[in-house]
């Protein structure tokens, strides 16, 4: 009797590949965050934001062109693709905002609510079953996000809630993708996501100034940007070309291998957070963070593992725990679920030297 073998399934080597990847994405987005967190000291959110919006779309756009079908430049999903970045945008500069006033850990902790936000979210308007299982990890998940944010504690703010707008935005982004479906690849949508968030956050930049009193401790937020030096221009490069990076690893990662190994892995960001913000500014996050923290991870966790185990051999669309949740990266379907985008990995190694 000759056992069955799964041609779908990755192989060993290539889902060791998935982890690396992934594991070196995530430590690639802490650096991006690390690195933002320490130039809003000397440039205001809307600059950073549309800095690295500038050397993604010099990295992606060639990119795209290079490796040509099924990627296409034009498309008529582009609407879409501007509602998307106006939330990647908005979301983004509110999660930025809150770090001169926050720990790091604190901050990315409360994002982190993005994959139960999502798959809420999705149950609601998307009409996604979600059983008790995953109802109880979500209420869970939320009470993580409850203790993190402590808000009975005296240090309980305006700034507190901006990291879960940001994940509420990010959220909704992620139900536009699903909705849109497979029409175009992961790629074409970061390109889009990532080019557009650009462009809108100069203008929403304005009106923000418009309506708030720029005082001192919110000077990050202050419309006037400053002529960099050849140092800052290097940093400002730097800056993009790490979460350009980090977005290509993950989308890479998520291709060779299977989901449902390599999204826990998304969730090592946390750790990795906490400890570099301890190495680098001694910031202890308290108890309640830690505790939200360990709560989210296991939701998510869990709850991407029930939507993998109901959807893996479903032909609807890919399951919302099949998405890069890290902050700063443009959110995305992905190729384990893509099948037109199979192919395409092949030919793209031809094509490298």
């Amino acid at each position: 009797m000759t056992a069955s073998t799964d041609t779908h399934a990755p192989s060993l080597s290539r889902t060791l590949q998935g982890i690396t990847c992934v594991l070196a994405g995530m430590v690639l987005f802490v650096g991006q965050d690390v690195l933002m967190k320490g130039m809003l000291t000397h440039y205001p959110v809307w600059m950073l934001i549309f800095s690295r919006s500038i050397v993604a779309l010099m990295t992606l756009l060639p990119l795209v062109l290079w490796l040509g079908a099924p990627h296409r430049i034009i498309t008529p999903l582009w609407p879409w693709y501007l509602a998307r970045a106006m939330l990647f945008a908005s979301g983004f500069a509110m999660f930025y905002t809150a770090f001169p006033f926050m720990g790091l850990a604190e901050v990315t902790t409360l994002f982190f609510a993005a994959p139960l936000i999502t798959a809420t979210l999705a149950a609601l308007f998307l009409h996604e079953k979600v059983g008790v299982h995953r109802i109880a990890a979500l209420l869970v998940g939320f009470a993580g996000v409850v203790i993190a944010m402590n808000p009975t504690g005296g240090n309980f703010g305006w700034i507190s809630v901006l990291p879960l707008f940001c994940a509420l935005t990010y959220a909704i982004s992620q139900i536009i993708v699903r909705k849109i479906g497979e029409q175009d690849t992961s790629l074409v949508i970061g390109l889009y996501t990532i080019s557009f968030s650009g462009f809108v956050i100069v203008p929403m930049g304005f009106v923000v100034t418009q309506m708030i009193v720029v005082s001192p401790e919110l000077n990050h937020l202050r419309m006037s940007w400053p002529v960099p030096n050849v140092e800052g221009i290097a940093m400002l490069v730097l800056l993009g070309a790490i979460g350009t990076v980090a977005y290509t690893l993950v989308s890479r990662a998520y291709q060779i291998a299977s989901a449902s190994v390599i999204a826990p892995f998304d969730y090592s960001y946390l750790p990795l957070a906490a400890i570099l913000a301890y190495l680098l500014w001694g910031e202890i996050p308290p108890h309640t963070t830690f505790i939200g923290m360990v709560l989210i991870i296991v939701s998510g966790m869990y709850t991407a593992y029930r939507e993998l185990r109901v959807n893996r051999s479903a032909d609807n669309n890919p399951p919302t725990a099949q998405t890069v949740f890290a902050p700063g990266a443009p959110s995305m379907v992905l190729a384990d679920a893509l099948d037109a985008e199979a192919m395409e990995l092949d030919e793209f190694d031809k094509k490298l030297p």
